[in-house]
């Protein structure tokens, strides 16, 4: 759930729609389930139209979100900082959505906006 709220947050930042991901668990004994989530995702990803386009951008500046997006994802400091949330949401035991966004938004928020800035505060600024 730590990864799905950073996840979120990151494509929040990067000015495209968290609603575009999303993370369930079906187990193979779940068939009916696996079918019903897939297909409400896709129904949901069909309504948000096409990626950049929906979110007013161009391609060019769609690719230029998305490898800020990876580049930060990638750095060594997020990930580590995202394994510290994880040790204080599991301190917590509180397992709620909200209170593990809470936590990522703490913990995260500040690293998150400052990798997005370093080489391109642009970014931040035409969400």
């Amino acid at each position: 759930m730590g990864v799905s709220a950073l996840v979120k947050k990151v494509l929040a930042e990067v000015g495209i729609k968290p609603e575009r991901f999303g993370l369930q668990w079906a187990s193979a004994a779940e068939a009916p389930r696996f079918v019903k989530l897939i297909t409400d995702f896709t129904m949901k990803t069909k309504e948000l139209g096409p990626i950049g386009q929906a979110e007013g951008l161009s391609p060019e500046e769609l690719k230029v979100r998305i490898d800020k997006a990876l580049a930060l994802v990638s750095d060594r400091k997020l990930r580590i900082a995202l394994g510290n949330a994880t040790k204080t949401i599991r301190k917590e035991a509180i397992f709620t959505q909200d209170s593990i966004t809470a936590v990522i938004e703490d913990k995260l928020g500040k690293t998150i906006t400052a990798g997005l800035e370093g080489g391109g505060a642009e970014v931040v600024a035409k969400k």
